[in-house]
C-alpha cells in the first residue's frame, strides 16, 4: 500500500470520515490563494498521489481529473487579493480553509491540515501535520486540487494580460516578474500589501 494511504487508514481508524486540507499560492505577488479540502474514497485509491510540488504539471493535471471524479467530496476556494490585503495572507488562507471544509458535501468528523496550524472556528477537531502533503493521501489530493485550480486561473488571467507573462511564472516573485511590474505597473489582481514591501505600491 502507498505509505500516504497507510497514514490515511490510521487517521480513519481513529476518527472515521476525515478530510485533508492544503493551499497553493501563498507566496505570489498577484492572484488568489487557492485552498482545497478533500475526502478520498478508501475503497477507490488513486495511484500516484504525492506532494503536488514533486509532480510534473502534466501529472498534476491527470491526477486532478481523477480526484474530482473519484473523491467522495471536494471543494476548492479561491481567496482574492482584496481579502489578502485586508486580512493578511495567513488569515486569508485560514479563512479559505475553514470555508472549504464547511462547504464539503459530506461533513467530516476530523480535519487534517498541511502545515503547523489549523484554522479557527471549525465545528470538528483539527490536526496540523507538517509536510502533510507528502504523508497523507488526502492532503496530497487537496494540494493537487489547490495547485491545479490556481495554475489554471493564472493561465486564464495571462490571456487577458499577456504583458505580465503570468502563465510562465504564475505570479511568483521572479526577476522577470519584477521587471514586468516595473514596466507595466500593477493591476487590480495584484496583492498591494506584498508589493508595498518592495516599494511598488504606496497608499
Amino acid at each position: 500500500m502507498n505509505p500516504l494511504y497507510e497514514m490515511d487508514a490510521e487517521i480513519r481508524a481513529q476518527h472515521g470520515i476525515f478530510c485533508g486540507v492544503d493551499e497553493a499560492g501563498r507566496g505570489p505577488l498577484c492572484g488568489p490563494v487557492s485552498v482545497a479540502a478533500c475526502i478520498l474514497n478508501p475503497d477507490d485509491p488513486i495511484e500516484g498521489l504525492n506532494d503536488s510540488k514533486k509532480l510534473s504539471e502534466k501529472k498534476r493535471e491527470a491526477l486532478y481529473e481523477q480526484i474530482v471524479s473519484r473523491a467522495l467530496a471536494w471543494k476548492v476556494i479561491l481567496v482574492g487579493p482584496e481579502i489578502i490585503d485586508r486580512d493578511n495572507i495567513l488569515q486569508a488562507t485560514m479563512g479559505g480553509m475553514r470555508q472549504a471544509v464547511e462547504e464539503l458535501d459530506i461533513t467530516p468528523n476530523y480535519v487534517v491540515v498541511d502545515g503547523n496550524r489549523c484554522p479557527t472556528g471549525l465545528s470538528m477537531p483539527c490536526e496540523a501535520m507538517v509536510k502533510g502533503d507528502a504523508r497523507s493521501a488526502s492532503i496530497s489530493a487537496a494540494s493537487i486540487l489547490a495547485k491545479v485550480t490556481r495554475d489554471r486561473y493564472m493561465c486564464e488571467l495571462d490571456k487577458q494580460f499577456p504583458q505580465y507573462k503570468l502563465a510562465q511564472h504564475k505570479g511568483y516573485p521572479t526577476k522577470l516578474h519584477y521587471e514586468l511590474i516595473a514596466q507595466y505597473g500593477i493591476q487590480p489582481f495584484y496583492r498591494r500589501s506584498f508589493l508595498k514591501k518592495q516599494g511598488y505600491w504606496h497608499e
